[in-house]
């Protein structure tokens, strides 16, 4: 009689135990917190590589981009140094905020609806559009995108990437090769160009890129964007003051023009866009 009493009490014991080691952030999968952040006096970021966004130069690992850059600067102005200290892929870049590997994404991302299941999303500080390119002289599809939805269309896409989720929701009919998630836009566009795929979609910016090196290889398919996403930071769900505090330095860094700087030192100021500017400000 008494020892069922004693394995009662040590299990209840043992649950409140276990509840508060969760609550006071005592596992590795419980997500930082703001103050934690600015006891440490630092923000862990991990990255996905993808120009002109996030550059890492293959020789010296050195980072730079328009999003390294929003970054630096928006944690200059909380007074929190950065600590670079994953790279990740596409796929897997949300499963580092949910196990507490780092505080936030550092490439900006597109959300949508699945991703926002397990991550909340920053206010956007720019836009970006995304068209379907197919292989030069390829005259298939002349009558716009919707003739990418058919059985005998091959798209290139990457594992977990937004290509991925645009051709499954609105080219379900068309196949698809999917390329692993650290694969480089212009793998992708190798990939059409190589014909073993039929078309892709990306920025203007990497299509613009790819043809530099490889004039006359890849078109534009219609004229008309295939979707139009706002940029955003990624942060794990939860973690609502960092994403305020997050929010606000975003906001200052807009009102102050340099976001508008950023965009122009990477002369991409033509392929990303800012939010409407309110009104006597400098956007």
């Amino acid at each position: 009689m008494g020892s069922k009493y004693v394995s009662a009490a040590a299990l209840i014991l043992a649950v409140v135990a276990i509840g508060h080691m969760f609550i006071s952030g005592g596992t590795d999968s419980q997500v930082s917190d703001a103050s934690q952040i600015f006891d440490r006096g630092s923000i862990r970021i991990g990255y996905v590589v993808y120009p002109p966004l996030l550059i890492k130069d293959p020789n010296t690992g050195k980072l730079s981009g328009v999003s390294y850059d929003i970054v630096e600067a928006a944690a200059k102005n909380l007074g929190l140094k950065t600590n670079w200290v994953e790279e990740v892929g596409w796929g897997s870049m949300i499963e580092g905020l949910r196990t507490n590997r780092y505080d936030i994404i550092g490439t900006q991302i597109w959300p949508n609806s699945q991703r926002a299941r397990e991550a909340k999303f920053s206010k956007p500080v720019m836009y970006s559009l995304l068209y379907a390119y197919g292989r030069a002289g390829d005259g298939r599809f002349k009558g716009g995108i919707s003739l990418l939805n058919d059985r005998g269309v091959t798209l290139a896409t990457i594992d977990g990437e937004i290509t991925s989720f645009v051709a499954k929701d609105t080219f379900p009919l068309a196949k698809t090769v999917a390329l692993p998630q650290l694969s480089s836009p212009a793998e992708v566009l190798l990939t059409v160009a190589g014909r073993k795929a039929d078309a892709t979609f990306t920025e203007p910016v990497n299509a613009a890129g790819y043809l530099k090196n490889n004039p006359g290889s890849i078109q534009k398919i219609g004229s008309a964007p295939i979707r139009t996403f706002e940029n955003v930071f990624a942060v794990a769900r939860g973690n609502d003051e960092l994403l305020d505090m997050w929010n606000t330095a975003l906001t200052e860094l807009a009102f102050d023009g340099s976001i508008k700087r950023i965009l122009q030192k990477y002369d991409v100021a033509g392929s990303f866009f800012p939010p409407a500017a309110p009104v006597g400000t400098s956007w």
